[in-house]
């Protein structure tokens, strides 16, 4: 495994923000109690950032995920994605936003096992409407980079840990999206695969990718350019790395 590296692209601080959250917070109401899971978040992400979001268990991660990545909305508060309000979207249209601009990266990676792993790759740009000399394009393009380009025939059961994490990796990068956003990316690789796999989350972030990890891995949270902390639904520190 490579040494960290923080040599990605400068984020563009003079632009406006990729992502702008001002007032986050998000309550879920289970009928006897409400659960504040975050409470008065605010965050810019610039375009060409790698950040990394880390906090035990139930400091509002995963709910500060959702959110960005418009799986979930706000209960107050505003959320900007490149300069336009997400929060008075329909249903339709955030699932706009999540096919075309948010490629999603998780733990389990969800690759359907009875398909290959070129038309798991294809489906975001299936859902997108790509023509489909452009989608054979997309997908060997997408799966060269990840470095499984001989591996497009195969079912995700024929792969190993460290690949179907890569063929998760193409797919979210197909549609060319705004942001790549992973969700405890390593969780389920052994060191050496999980290694591998912050390689290439460092090449694509050198690339000029927008990246952002919700992490309990430490190793792989160094290796990013920014690392904010979330307790108690809160942010308690925000950091650069290398700095």
């Amino acid at each position: 495994m490579n040494e960290p590296r923080h040599g990605g692209a400068e984020p563009d601080v003079a632009a406006s923000p990729l992502i702008r959250m001002r007032d986050i917070r998000k309550v879920y109401d289970t009928g006897k109690i409400q659960v504040e899971a975050l409470r008065d978040v605010a965050l810019d992400v610039a375009s060409g950032e790698f950040l990394a979001v880390v906090g035990p268990s139930g400091s509002g991660k995963s709910t500060l995920m959702n959110l960005i990545g418009c799986l979930d909305t706000p209960t107050a508060g505003s959320y900007e994605l490149r300069g336009e309000s997400v929060a008075g979207m329909n249903r339709a249209q955030l699932a706009e936003i999540r096919n075309r601009r948010i490629g999603f990266v998780f733990q389990s990676f969800n690759l359907i096992p009875q398909i290959s792993t070129y038309e798991n790759v294809e489906m975001p740009l299936l859902f997108g409407r790509v023509a489909r000399r452009r989608r054979r394009e997309r997908v060997e393009e997408v799966l060269a980079r990840v470095g499984l380009a001989d591996r497009m025939e195969h079912k995700p059961t024929e792969l190993s840990g460290g690949q179907m994490q890569r063929a998760a990796i193409a797919r979210a990068l197909a549609m060319r999206p705004d942001i790549l956003l992973a969700d405890e990316p390593t969780g389920n690789l052994d060191s050496t695969s999980g290694g591998d796999i912050m390689d290439l989350f460092a090449q694509l972030w050198e690339q000029g990718h927008t990246m952002i990890v919700i992490t309990h891995d430490t190793a792989l949270s160094r290796r990013t350019s920014r690392r904010i902390e979330l307790h108690d639904g809160r942010i308690t520190s925000d950091l650069r790395n290398g700095a």
